[in-house]
């Protein structure tokens, strides 16, 4: 029976080193704020905006929140995001999505300053990761390589599998692990004969928004599994993993919920004092 992967554990951890971090900030002067912009009033998003205060309150960071009417013009959104820009106070930029309708997410989006975007989406964020640069990368592919690495996986070497070529996961997750010095294949659910790629993997990762997807028989015994997908079904949220039995053969696996998904407000956080050095305040 597979060892858990536990994200709970390694996002305490993490929370106790940003806290200490914020603290060593503030010491120096500098208050680290995140900005959150919820347009509209999708009742997931509300959710998502509250529990981001709630953890930036508990470790110290500054936290405002701006609601704004789900009729609310396109340009006026982007007005409200230079002010955040142009606020020397303000280290942190999100967008709670899904935007309305109208409002194009693309525009938006590349409206927040890349040194700013802790959500990791801006074109030159991208293109940061893609030349190995210092920028803000996307939160989710950071939790499956900080869940790795802090519960003692080795990276360096391994064949990593990857299902999944999303934009805020799988495909940056493919240039981060490969700064970790494995070698990388990605797949996807068009990919025919999906098994006989994921049966070569050392660490898969699941990243493909499909529940169960990835059965026993498609692990290789003794893998580390990774989950980073998250589905709603009639029986509760679940992952792209066959979690009960993709446990028998296993050697680790992350679940969900309690795997991944337990790091990515921790590391939006840690984007945020990152944003701090790129905007110029020294550690």
């Amino acid at each position: 029976m597979a060892q858990l992967l536990d994200g709970k554990a390694v996002a305490k951890v993490l929370k106790e080193e940003i806290r200490e971090e914020i603290a060593q900030w503030k010491e120096k002067g500098v208050q680290p704020k995140l900005a959150v912009i919820l347009v509209g009033d999708d009742p997931a998003s509300v959710v998502y905006a509250r529990s981001k205060q709630k953890v930036s309150e508990s470790l110290g960071m500054a936290f405002e929140l701006f609601v704004m009417p789900g009729n609310t013009p396109e340009t006026e959104v982007l007005a409200q995001i230079e002010k955040l820009n142009q606020d020397q106070n303000v280290h942190g930029i999100m967008i709670e999505l899904p935007l309305p309708k109208g409002i194009s997410k693309e525009r938006v989006m590349a409206a927040v300053r890349p040194d700013k975007d802790v959500d990791g989406v801006h074109p030159i964020n991208r293109g940061y990761i893609l030349s190995g640069e210092e920028g803000l990368f996307p939160a989710t592919p950071q939790s499956c390589i900080e869940l790795l690495l802090r519960s003692g996986v080795q990276i360096s070497g391994k064949h990593v599998v990857i299902v999944g070529r999303g934009e805020t996961v799988g495909k940056p997750l493919v240039f981060l692990i490969l700064k970790h010095n494995a070698t990388v294949t990605i797949c996807h659910s068009k990919t025919p004969d999906l098994g006989a790629f994921t049966r070569q993997a050392d660490i898969l990762i699941a990243a493909v928004g499909r529940a169960k997807l990835i059965k026993k028989e498609m692990i290789k015994p003794g893998a580390v599994v990774v989950d980073a997908g998250i589905n709603e079904t009639p029986e509760g949220i679940c992952g792209d993993v066959d979690f009960a039995a993709a446990q028998e053969v296993a050697e680790l696996i992350s679940p969900v919920p309690g795997g991944v998904g337990s790091l990515t407000t921790a590391l939006i956080m840690r984007n945020v004092l990152k944003g701090i050095v790129l905007q110029g305040g020294k550690q």
